[in-house]
């Protein structure tokens, strides 16, 4: 089942989606938005999986889906953690540095508590103030939880996860050295975050999903250009069960949880600090991995960060080529343009 927020007010409006993106059908007599969906799940779900049966079969009212006419599936969210799933990734950007890689980071997951009041929909413009901060795609995995109670296990915690999608967690990396170096973490350096156009229940994604790993490429393209097309299952240290046990450690955490996985990161095959696509690689889901192994080989980074007019993609696809949950598609442009 797929579901997304056409945009009405602040939370949007609820619809099904059909398997192929092609329609949707109105779903808001069951629930008006996701959050209320989620918020009683047990009632809500059955119900939504009727609308996505007929929808298939064309048996109710139905409407082409243009995802330039959808917000993010929650266009805001009670809470939005975001893990470092691929300790590759963490490995590399600290080898550029010349910073020690802590063995902790190897057991217990790095998360950081991102701003949920209001997400970029799926095509919406990166707003972008001053070129000089860095602006940085950071293409990811996303799950939304049920409620999650304080101190579950990871394989309780797999239980609770509702919906998966992706995200472009974008990220001002000028701005993070001086905010992280107040020992207070981000806030100034991350912006909102776009999602994918549908969130998909786990069963809809077949053996693409394992319980608590997305597999296949996560496409990202940059300008036009294949940037990266690193395999979500492959070298994710933590899975999303041991994301949500770290974050439900302390807290509970309320329906309409969003869980990041983190940037996308895959090895290199032959023990090199990875390489790009026209070289044979997996490339990169985002510009910092690719200046931290620019550094490693030849002592700095070559690729700039993006600027005003350039524009990045992400999807997945499945075994037909289609894009499992939509595509994300935005453009940097100055914030007197947005």
């Amino acid at each position: 089942m797929k579901l997304a927020s056409l945009r009405a007010g602040r939370d949007g409006k609820l619809v099904v989606v059909s398997n192929d993106l092609a329609f949707w059908s109105d779903a808001t007599a069951v629930a008006p938005t996701l959050q209320a969906a989620l918020d009683d799940w047990d009632r809500t779900e059955p119900k939504l999986r009727e609308i996505a049966d007929d929808l298939e079969r064309s048996a109710i009212p139905r409407t082409p889906f243009d995802e330039r006419e959808a917000a993010a599936p929650l266009p805001r969210a009670y809470q939005w953690a975001d893990g470092s799933a691929y300790v590759n990734h963490v490995a590399l950007v600290r080898q550029a540095r010349g910073a020690d890689m802590p063995q902790s980071f190897w057991h217990d997951p790095l998360m950081y508590q991102g701003g949920s009041d209001g997400f970029l929909g799926p095509r919406d413009p990166i707003p972008l103030a001053d070129e000089a901060w860095g602006c940085d795609m950071e293409a990811e995995v996303v799950v939304v939880t049920g409620d999650v109670p304080l101190g579950a296990s990871a394989d309780e915690a797999r239980s609770h996860i509702r919906l998966v999608g992706l995200t472009n967690d974008v990220s001002l990396r000028n701005l993070i050295p001086d905010e992280l170096a107040k020992g207070f973490g981000f806030f100034q350096s991350k912006p909102a975050s776009a999602f994918s156009p549908v969130f998909v229940t786990p069963d809809a994604l077949g053996d693409r999903w394992d319980g608590g790993k997305l597999h296949g490429a996560l496409c990202v393209d940059l300008n036009g250009q294949p940037l990266g097309r690193a395999d979500a299952g492959a070298d994710m240290t933590f899975d999303f069960g041991a994301l949500i046990e770290h974050a439900a450690k302390t807290r509970e955490l309320c329906a309409g949880t969003i869980i990041g996985s983190g940037t996308v990161s895959n090895r290199d095959g032959k023990g090199g600090p990875g390489r790009p696509i026209k070289e044979g690689g997996e490339g990169y889901s985002c510009i910092a991995e690719l200046r931290s192994v620019e550094t490693i080989v030849w002592g700095e980074p070559q690729t700039p960060f993006m600027r005003h007019g350039d524009t990045v993609r992400i999807w997945m696809e499945d075994q037909k080529g289609q894009a499992i949950f939509g595509t994300i598609e935005q453009i940097v442009v100055q914030t007197r343009d947005v």
